[in-house]
């Protein structure tokens, strides 16, 4: 089978940015859920990151007829046990926004040693084949919890996601930086050698390294 055409199961333009910016893959046409208006969203009723990320892949690509790719991805903080992890997107509730949540974490934090801020990002990529056909990768990013949010880039959890190694947060690194080091770019770059295998050699241009 060759396919030109990949489904990606997110509405969240800033999401589908950021894979299409890691597969970086000619030849391939990435769609997102927001080209089908009457697409169900899916409930992430998974236990784990992979759980959910298949979930998502699968039911895109029976709704689309097309090659669909997933990503699950959370903040495990281990001062706060693994917490928010699968409810990394619902972690304080449904009013609350980005900013809102990573606000609450702080809170949560706010009298954790900074010995004891250790945390990562998690994500794991899934690509379901109509046919059946699944694989999957997983990409991790180790840090710290910082005291205030800095930077303006990224999204999520991004401006408290702090990278000693780079002495500064997620948000505050250039898109291209992030979409190298990040644990969603790890996925990514993981799963391309599956979307070359079971999409059939559609894409002719090979992921950055």
């Amino acid at each position: 089978m060759t396919a030109d055409k990949l489904v990606v199961a997110t509405r969240n333009r800033g999401k589908l940015a950021e894979i299409a910016a890691i597969l970086d893959m000619e030849g391939l046409r990435l769609l997102s859920l927001a080209d089908w208006p009457g697409a169900p969203d899916t409930e992430e009723s998974g236990a784990t990151f992979r759980e959910n990320a298949v979930l998502k892949a699968v039911n895109a690509a029976r709704f689309t007829g097309l090659p669909a790719l997933a990503d699950d991805s959370g903040l495990c903080v281990d001062a706060l046990g693994g917490a928010p992890g699968v409810m990394s997107a619902r972690y304080g509730g449904p009013d609350l926004d980005d900013e809102g949540r990573y606000r609450l974490l702080l809170e949560a934090m706010r009298n954790v040693p900074d010995s004891q801020r250790s945390a990562k990002f998690v994500c794991v990529a899934a690509l379901a084949m109509p046919s059946g056909e699944m694989r999957t990768a997983l990409g991790e990013l180790h840090g710290m919890i910082a005291r205030e949010p800095m930077g303006d880039g990224g999204f999520g959890y991004d401006p408290v996601f702090f990278l000693p190694h780079r002495g500064c947060t997620l948000a505050q690194l250039p898109a291209e930086e992030k979409n190298v080091l990040s644990h969603r770019a790890i996925a990514v770059r993981a799963i391309v050698p599956h979307v070359r295998e079971l999409l059939g050699g559609a894409c002719s241009k090979a992921c950055p390294r």
